[in-house]
């Protein structure tokens, strides 16, 4: 049972009741991520993320209080949401609503602390981004599947000196307008009731006041037609074949079986293309498809690692081998049936943990499917060859594929 109202100022409030449970979780997430970003000043929502932890006037360092009240918290952003998360013994858990409602509305941005964390930010981008092997293939990738969409960018930037350049009061500004009541939820999970989670909100988040927040309305992505291609090298140890296929969002009609054609593709071991082309005929040393998952029209992505000896032409030619297959050779129903068992018992354990549910209730909330989350296994279970077959006809086409060559100098 989830118990639900949202406050005078727009706060929506999840609650699901957990009997016995010690701990007690609050999700605090908000609808701003990277695609609300400017293609000017990227990286701000990710590098508010870490100002967030610096404090307020109040709360000078955000983790100590949390740590002496035998908790942990942490955070997370994407191009899409920023979720801020507290686990804290139920006794204790008050203290999560009055730490989180005094940083919604008064974090400060001294230079000295802006700057600070910059850094922080931009030794991160280095690191993932500039220092790995194949780091900024994902920057690639974007950039070569995106056109119009925000989504042109990771959530850490699209460069590095947006970072270094980004102005206090654009920091500033970004999360006046889209860190308000009326763009965030609430979500509680524990053993705590309703009416004392009703009580907490009031108490501590009904002073703030709304801010007639309106999601911003963002360019949609041109259906694309014609494949694109690039070469890159770069001092990697193999070479590497990343393709990328658009689909629909999160919430549209082919999620589901785009879901399952990625498992069906990359099951770990058993998965077609690791069965096929790794171990079977050794063109790749490794190869994963997945799905971005976004709420915005999102990307069908495989990233793989050529093997030694072979030719970039016969890896692709062997790939899409494979995806063609999915077009005209029905899924067998036993490959099906294991695939629909592994993502109902996967959901089943993410929403075992209060941790893991606490987070998957405020965005299915967030993204006004609530009740229709726990419906999820049911989603999967329909899908059927003949849906796979059609989805994959109009998945893989060459005319909506990004393909990069990443190639080792030599």
């Amino acid at each position: 049972m989830v118990n639900k109202t949202v406050l005078s100022n727009g706060l929506r409030i999840v609650h699901m009741p957990m009997e016995g449970m010690q701990m007690v979780y609050v999700n605090l997430l908000y609808g701003v991520g990277a695609r609300n970003e400017s293609y000017e000043y990227t990286g701000i929502a990710h590098l508010l993320e870490h100002l967030m932890f610096e404090g307020t006037k109040a709360v000078p360092s955000f983790d100590e209080p949390v740590e002496s009240a035998g908790g942990e918290n942490n955070a997370y952003t994407t191009n899409d949401v920023t979720n801020y998360y507290i686990a804290l013994p139920k006794q204790n858990a008050e203290l999560a609503f009055w730490m989180e409602s005094d940083r919604m509305c008064n974090i400060t941005f001294g230079k000295k602390k802006v700057d600070v964390q910059r850094q922080v930010v931009m030794e991160e981008f280095k690191q993932t981004k500039l220092n790995r092997p194949y780091g900024d293939a994902s920057l690639i990738l974007r950039e070569m599947a995106y056109k119009v969409h925000p989504y042109r960018w990771s959530t850490i930037g699209r460069e590095l000196k947006h970072i270094a350049d980004v102005p206090v009061s654009v920091i500033s500004g970004f999360y006046k307008r889209h860190y308000v009541p009326d763009n965030a939820v609430l979500a509680v999970v524990g053993d705590i009731p309703f009416e004392q989670i009703v009580e907490w909100s009031e108490k501590w988040f009904g002073p703030i006041p709304a801010k007639g927040f309106r999601t911003a309305e963002l360019p949609a992505e041109p259906r694309q037609t014609r494949q694109r291609r690039r070469t890159v090298y770069r001092d990697v140890p193999e070479n590497a074949l990343y393709m990328g296929f658009h689909m629909g969002s999160r919430l549209d009609a082919d999620y589901y079986p785009c879901d399952v054609i990625s498992d069906v593709l990359s099951n770990g071991y058993s998965g077609r293309l690791f069965a096929r082309l790794v171990k079977e005929k050794k063109l790749f040393s490794k190869i994963d498809a997945f799905i971005s998952g976004c709420e915005d029209k999102g990307m069908f992505w495989i990233y793989s690692r050529v093997a030694d000896g072979v030719s970039m032409k016969d890896a692709e030619e062997a790939l899409w081998h494979e995806l063609n297959l999915l077009k005209t050779e029905a899924v067998p129903e036993e490959e099906l049936e294991k695939v629909r068992n592994r993502f109902e018992s996967e959901f089943y354990f993410r929403n075992v943990g209060g941790e893991s549910l606490c987070n998957n209730i405020a965005l299915a909330e967030l993204r006004g499917s609530l009740e229709s989350h726990f419906d999820e296994p049911v989603r999967y279970r329909a899908v059927q060859a003949c849906e796979i077959q059609k989805t994959a006809r109009e998945l893989f086409r060459k005319g909506n594929s990004s393909v990069l060559y990443y190639l080792k100098k030599k």
